[in-house]
């Protein structure tokens, strides 16, 4: 890369970094504006790939943080003592020392809610960039930058029902319910809100459901036209965030029995839509498909 493009993209927001002048353009500036280090080199892969994103991010941010890349092959002193091992290693520093971290050429959704994280948002950033973020990593399949969105929110506004509920279905969805509880304490106990009951719901299916579903797949197989065995792996679908093959089993039972065990299947469903949010796909074209069969 050269120096003189990154310079002049960036203005005085992006720099190359030297082991020289570390203590001035990393330390003593921190304590007055947030500072990323980059550590890459020019034969890095990955870190050709994350450089172009962190500035655009960098950039983006208008003055709220600084980017200082220092380029390993040619100065290695500071990413030993920050104990280096694999590039590309990205430091956020703050008065005067560091405060957080993260290895590899993460998504940019990631990078954005890392900077977020580190100026407490942004001029532009506000809960509505910050959950489109959210948004956009969880398209990507990105759970880890959606809950660094999300956490960045909750920084801003720490009873926000909408980032509780969000963080939340971040770490069910990433099989750690026990957390997902106590962030789901942190909201005020009179929160009215849709996300928040979807997600409320869906910690509860995911606290019933067993660890390992083979035993109940294999008493259906066993027995197809167990009602109980089905409806019982059903829930432990839903409890695994498998929403849609648990609404196939309750259908499969509805459709057979549609008062089977006093409508049980049909609540056990009206519990899965509200796990699965009531605006959603699966929520929308489940009623859809519920009304039909009641209504046949």
């Amino acid at each position: 890369m050269i120096i003189g493009e990154t310079q002049a993209s960036g203005g005085d927001l992006i720099k190359e970094g030297t082991d020289a002048g570390f203590m001035a353009d990393v330390v003593e500036m921190s304590k007055t504006t947030p500072v990323i280090v980059d550590f890459w080199a020019p034969w890095c892969g990955p870190c050709r790939q994350l450089g172009p994103v962190l500035e655009r991010a960098v950039t983006a941010a208008k003055g709220a943080v600084k980017l200082v890349k220092i380029n390993t092959e040619e100065h290695n002193a500071y990413a030993g003592q920050l104990r280096v091992q694999s590039i590309p290693a990205v430091f956020a520093f703050k008065d005067g020392r560091p405060v957080d971290a993260f290895l590899g050429a993460v998504p940019e959704s990631q990078v954005k809610a890392f900077i977020a994280k580190l100026t407490g948002g942004t001029p532009q950033g506000d809960l509505d960039e910050l959950f489109a973020m959210a948004s956009e990593a969880i398209k990507a399949g990105d759970l880890a930058g959606a809950a660094q969105a999300y956490a960045a929110a909750l920084q801003k506004d720490a009873k926000n029902v909408k980032a509780i509920a969000g963080l939340a279905r971040c770490y069910l969805e990433g099989g750690d319910a026990v957390r997902a509880e106590e962030v789901l304490a942190m909201a005020p106990e009179d929160a009215k809100d849709g996300d928040l009951d979807s997600a409320r719901a869906a910690l509860r299916l995911a606290q019933e459901a067993p660890d390992d579903l083979a035993p109940l797949k294999a008493a259906i197989d066993k027995a197809p036209g167990d009602h109980a065995a089905r409806a019982a792996y059903a829930r432990g679908l839903a409890g695994h965030g498998k929403h849609k093959e648990a609404m196939e089993e309750l259908f499969a039972i509805i459709e057979k029995d549609r008062d089977w065990n006093d409508g049980e299947a049909r609540s056990s469903l009206l519990d899965l839509f509200e796990a699965a949010g009531m605006t959603s796909d699966l929520t929308r074209n489940g009623r859809r498909r519920l009304s039909s069969i009641l209504y046949s």
